[in-house]
Order: structure tokens, then sequence, then C-alpha cells
């Protein structure tokens, strides 16, 4: 055998071990020596109590296609990956073309703390200038960033009337780069006779994105999104629909359909159910105010947001669960478990879990210990 050849074969096989390691470590608590500083805090949550482990409730499994077929290995999944990603803009309506280098303007720059802070516009979406405000700290980078989405942009800095919903700033203090949004409500009203709200709003948070990714300060490939509540929503679509979100953090938005439950208002026509011939009540379905548009559809098919959840796979997210997401949740994140599990991928499904609906500190210290931990690597010692 000459020289050539061997090497090819030592080549051949340094590829083979290090692709094994990598499927077998890309889901595993990061080994680094500040792994013990997060994961020891978080690990709990990507473990269902015992009770609820492997139930699976009457969610159908995203594991099926269409046409009744298994998926039963990692290429089914990227083709079955596809179907529903289609299923859903389908339902919902198809995006306008992304802006690949959406432009932001700077309104008016101010040093706050160890970080600038800056009012900006952004291109969001075509004819929209969306108003935010970008925290960053001086130095090099580029550095993990977060899109913190609300009803508007400064709750998200902590200069709002709600307390406990400053993501964008709190993350900003531990070395983040954080750009806060708000609802741009007259944006997503013109749109919807093309597409749902919540699927507008996506796109939104999508262009923002794209505009992230343009910074200098900011890695591509480590940018989050996380929202409370109505944010939530739109987190989850966000993190759901654009796999370019490297994870996300959903704070107690009701993660699946529940008419049990009246804030679970996936069925109000600024969410999922405008239709443009017929109007209803706010408030839960009934007789006498039936469901409308696509989310009449989807739930009278049996469809559910499980199917959204596994578009996550294999990037980690947290439900950040309150009233509106307790512990029975995980019978539809279980479905998501089981396909990172056919991915090879452990530890990227978690759940917290707090009675009430608004934040907690505690609660709130372990979305920053998440983002921390998948955004924050180890050949990143400056951003620890």
């Amino acid at each position: 055998m000459n020289t050539v050849a061997r090497l090819v074969i030592v080549l051949g096989l340094l590829a083979a071990v290090t692709a094994h390691l990598r499927a077998q470590d890309a889901g595993q608590p990061d080994q680094s020596p500040r792994a013990p500083e997060t994961w020891k805090q978080i690990a709990f949550a990507f473990q269902p109590p015992s009770t609820l482990a492997e139930d699976l409730g009457q969610y159908r499994s995203p594991l099926v296609f269409d046409d009744g077929r298994s998926v039963k290995t990692p290429e089914d999944w990227r083709c079955r990956r596809q179907e529903i990603l289609k299923f859903w803009h389908a339902s919902l309506g198809a995006w306008p073309p992304l802006i690949d280098k959406p432009a932001i303007e700077t309104v008016e720059t101010s040093q706050r703390e160890d970080f600038i802070q800056k009012k900006v516009r952004i291109e969001a979406a075509e004819k929209l200038k969306l108003e935010g405000y970008l925290l960053m700290r001086e130095g090099d980078g580029p550095h993990p960033a977060v899109l913190v989405v609300y009803y508007e942009p400064e709750t998200g800095i902590g200069l709002g009337k709600s307390k406990l919903r400053d993501f964008a700033y709190q993350l900003a203090r531990r070395g983040f780069v954080t750009l806060s949004i708000g609802w741009p409500t007259d944006y997503t009203k013109q749109q919807s006779s093309a597409r749902q709200p919540l699927s507008s709003l996506a796109y939104v948070a999508a262009n923002c994105y794209n505009a992230l990714a343009t910074l200098p300060e900011v890695d591509p490939a480590r940018v989050g999104v996380v929202g409370h509540s109505f944010g939530g929503k739109w987190a989850l679509f966000a993190s759901c629909l654009y796999e370019k979100f490297a994870c996300g953090v959903w704070c107690d938005p009701g993660i699946v359909f529940d008419e049990k439950r009246p804030n679970v208002n996936y069925w109000e026509p600024w969410y999922l159910g405008w239709e443009s011939h017929r109007e209803r009540k706010p408030g839960v379905p009934s007789e006498s105010n039936p469901r409308t548009g696509p989310y009449e559809q989807l739930f009278e098919a049996g469809h559910d947001l499980h199917d959204l959840h596994a578009l996550m796979a294999p990037r980690p997210f947290l439900v950040s669960g309150g009233a509106e997401d307790p512990l029975e949740r995980w019978k539809a994140l279980n479905h998501s478990i089981a396909v990172n599990r056919l991915l090879g991928r452990e530890n990227r499904v978690a759940m917290t879990n707090r009675p009430a609906h608004p934040p907690t500190e505690e609660s709130n210290e372990q979305i920053y210990l998440f983002f921390e931990h998948f955004l924050k690597p180890a050949d990143h010692p400056e951003e620890r």
C-alpha cells in the first residue's frame, strides 16, 4: 500500500471518528470548566417527571409522514421536517422573500452602565421600519445575541411598566448583544389577508435576525430569541419557523392549543383566527362564538403546536412555564424529545415551572443560564 493510499484511509477514519463524537456530544452538557456553573443549575429542566416521562398524550406523532409512513432515520426526518414546515406555511400564509441585509438606522446612542444602548429603526419588512433598542458592550466580537420580543420595546430594556420582563437589559449585562422590539400592530393587520398575524410576526423576527447577523459584533451562529406571554407566542413561532435562530425560550405562552385556558388564546383574530368574511367576539370558542380562520381548521383536523416544536430539533429550547404551561405540557414536549433521540441528541428540550403567569427572579435566572450554556461555548472565555 503506497503512502497516498494510507493517508486516504487515515483521513477517512479520522473523519468517521470525528462525526461519531460530534453526534454523541452535540446534545450533551458542555464539558468545559464553566459547564458546572450553568449546567448543574438547569440540568433538572431537561428531565420530565417520572410520571410523565414517555407519556405522549393524545398528540399525533410528528414522526409519521402524512401518508402514514414512519420516520425511521435522520434522512427521513429531514424530509418530514420539510413536510411539516410546508404545511404550516400553507395553513397560515406564505412569507414574502426575506430581507438579506436589513438596514439599521441609529436614532440615538447613550452609555448605560458598561454597555451602549442605541435606539434604532430596522427594516423589518417591506415598507416597515420597526423601532427598537440595540444593547451591546464595546470591544471585540463577535458575541452571542438574543432577540427580545414583546408588546413594546421599552419593557425588554427595563424601561416599561412591567417588571421582570427586561430580558434584553439583563442579558446585555451578561455580555450578550440584544435587540428589543415591539408588536407592529398596523403591519400585522394590513398583512392579515395574506397571512395570519403570528406568522407575520415570525417573519418580522426572521428579518430582525438577519439584521443582527449583519453586525460585526454578532456571531450569526449564536443568536437566540425570547419572549413572555404574547411575546412567548411570538418567540415560539419565530424560532420554529426560522431555523437560523440557534435556540429559543418561550415564557408561558401556552405551547399547545388548550381551550380550557382563556389566556391560551390562539383562536383570536390577532393570532391565528383571522378571517376576512367572518368575525368573532373575543373569548373562548363556543357554539355561539365559534372558531374562525386557520385556527378552526387546524383544531378540528387534530393538528397542534407540538408539530411546530419538533421543527426546533436539534436546536435547544426552553419553556419557562407558568400558569399557562404546567407540568402536563411534557406530554407535548415528549414528541420533540423523541425527534431529538432519532437524531442522536439529548438534553435539547427543557421546561421549568412556577405557579403564576408572571416571570419570577428564579425563572428569569434559569432563562439567562440557558442562554449562557448554549450560546457561550468554551472557546469564547471572554464571554463567561
